[in-house]
Parts: structure tokens; sequence; C-alpha cells
């Protein structure tokens, strides 16, 4: 399939796990990609299988819960291609922690990259979206619909993705474009294996995060993404669709 052929995606989260997934996976349809991470080594990887897929890749190192250098990364992309026709905001971080242990640092750490970069970069490529009859694909969280021990502020920031993008979906579906929100549960990257559990908590409630089936792979939850990003899924906007393994269907 060849659904991206002529399209430009702009993936952040792209050096590992999810992101690196979807950039591989769009490249192998045809997508012409900028990559933006604050892992420049992990970007350079990324790039590479990406080129090795044909396709034409930019990198960009950016702090994302910096609205400067979003909007930097953003004018780079629509300059170097000259449209720009998906954003996939992807990046983000999570942490397990007693909820009265959590710092405000940590929490405006949370809320900047979760929550602030994609508030930042769906307002930078709305008019550029709105030019190519676009889509924006945030990646939210089974932890956005529903609450989960000992996650507050991820929790949070995840909830908040899954409303602002049921709210640009409906604002800008007269511009035709289309904005939706990815929830998945348990998922094998990086970012999920390096959590660490606080001490003295509730085994039980923890067991309540966990899905019926075996966690994801990341390349499943890019199968997702390149559906929803692509024509067939035209008439898909405003959902949140969870891939969790049953984990938020009770």
């Amino acid at each position: 399939m060849q659904r991206f052929s002529n399209k430009v995606v702009f993936i952040t989260g792209a050096a590992s796990g999810i992101g690196r997934a979807t950039a591989i996976r769009l490249a192998s349809e045809g997508a012409s990609l900028s990559l933006c991470d604050i892992d420049d080594k992990g970007l350079a990887t990324t790039q590479k299988a990406c080129e090795e897929q044909g396709a034409k890749t930019t990198i960009y190192q950016c702090d994302i819960s910096n609205y400067d250098e979003c909007a930097k990364a953003i004018e780079a992309c629509v300059t170097q291609y000259g449209q720009l026709d998906v954003l996939c905001n992807i990046a983000g971080i999570a942490q397990l922690q007693h909820f009265t242990d959590i710092t405000l640092a940590e929490w405006n750490k949370m809320l900047g990259v979760n929550l602030s970069s994609v508030f930042y970069l769906c307002q930078l490529a709305m008019p550029h979206l709105i030019k190519t009859k676009g889509n924006i694909l945030n990646m939210a969280s089974s932890a956005g619909l529903v609450g989960q021990a000992y996650m507050s502020s991820y929790c949070a920031t995840k909830a908040a993705v899954v409303n602002l993008s049921k709210s640009l979906a409906i604002e800008y579906s007269r511009h035709s474009v289309r904005v939706n929100a990815l929830c998945p549960g348990n998922v094998k990257t990086p970012l999920a294996s390096k959590l660490n559990i606080p001490a003295d908590v509730d085994k039980h409630l923890m067991r309540l995060m966990f899905p019926l089936l075996e966690g994801a792979q990341a390349s499943e939850i890019a199968a997702a993404v390149a559906y929803l990003g692509s024509d067939e899924a035209r008439f898909i906007t405003g959902a949140a669709l969870p891939i969790d393994g049953a984990q938020t269907a009770g």
C-alpha cells in the first residue's frame, strides 16, 4: 500500500517506541517525513531505517515542551516540503508515583511534554493542515479514558489530550481537517520498560492497569496510526480509539 504517497507527515517522539514504529510504517507507505525528538542519536537511527524504505526524511532535535522550538520545527518542515498533511503527536513521558509525592517540577514537566506540546503543535500545524485538508493523530492512552492508581499526573494529561482532540475535531470539521486520538494500553516500548514502581504500592490496584491480553507491540499501534491518518479513514474524526486488550471495556 502507498496510502501516503505525495503526503508529508510530521512525527514527534520518533527516536524510539511507537514514534519510530510509526515513522517506519509510514515510510513504507510512501510518506515524506519530518521527524522530531530530543534524542538526536535515536532520531538518526530512525532516519536511516526510513530512508532504507525509500522515504525522504528530515530530522529535528527539538524539546517539544518549548513553543519556540516547536514553531521552528513546523516552519522547517513546511519550508522543506512545501506542505504538511499529517501531524502525529506521539512523544510523551510517564511516571508511576504516589500522588502526594509528585513534585511541582515533575507535574510541570508532565504537562509540558504530554499536553502543552500537543496544544502547541496542533495550533502551529493547523493553518497548513487546512490548506491540505489534512489530519492530526494525537497519542493519548487508556489512562486518558479511565483512572489508574499511581499515575494521576499522566492520567490528567492524557484525558486532556482526548478532549482537546475531540474539541478540535468539531471546530475544524468545516475545514475538512480530521483530528483523532489513539488510546493504547500496555505497549512494549522503552518508555514502559523504564517505569519505576514506587514503594508500598497496592498490588491489586496495579493489576487493574493491565489488559486481558499480552501487551501490544509498537508496530501494532503504528498500524492504527497509518489507517486513521490515511484517506481510508475519511469519515473518522473525533474518535478516541482504545488499543488496550479490553482494559477499558468493563
